[in-house]
């Protein structure tokens, strides 16, 4: 039989800063949550419906430091990692158990909801636009015979694994 898969993939977003702590031989352990939403509409009133699944989410080393600094409250991630259920005893004597997702990858997705987006153009970092077919970006517009780049955005730091991931920091499929 085999071993088993234990796997999770989440898009979602940061319900706070990530909280960094170090353990007492200098490994750094970020904690972050993650909430993601699901929306249908009500067959029998036809009303909309939400609802938002909250994840509690760790991350070691290298990859608990960087997520340290960049995940902030609102930003939109992609992770993937595994389920980790682990058991503890509270204060009252009773066993309970707590069910974290141990991160391994860590993309950050869109635009930081907290910068500030009037920074003086000498100051903003920007990324080369991709190169795709006859060479122009795909969001170019032709006037005068001549192409427009598109507005560039700040270059994403890498988070994990090294992996290949798209141009314009989404997920790698």
């Amino acid at each position: 039989m085999a071993r088993g898969i234990n796997k999770v993939i989440l898009v979602g977003n940061a319900g706070s800063d990530a909280s960094l702590q170090y353990t007492g031989s200098g490994t750094a352990i970020a904690t972050l949550s993650i909430a993601t939403s699901e929306s249908w509409k009500d067959k029998q009133t036809g009303e909309q419906q939400e609802r938002t699944e909250w994840h509690r989410c760790k991350c070691f080393g290298r990859l608990g430091e960087i997520a340290g600094e960049y995940v902030k409250k609102g930003r939109q991630l992609y992770i993937e990692g595994k389920l980790r259920t682990e058991k503890y005893t509270d204060k009252e004597g009773v066993e309970r158990y707590s069910t974290d997702i141990i991160i391994d990858e860590l993309q950050l997705l869109g635009a930081d909801p907290n910068r500030e987006r009037s920074a003086p153009q000498g100051q903003r970092e920007q990324a080369p636009a991709p190169q795709r077919g006859n060479g122009q970006h795909p969001n170019s517009q032709r006037s005068n015979g001549h192409a427009q780049p598109a507005p560039q955005r700040a270059p994403q730091p890498a988070m994990a694994g090294g992996g290949d991931w798209a141009d314009d920091g989404g997920v790698p499929f």
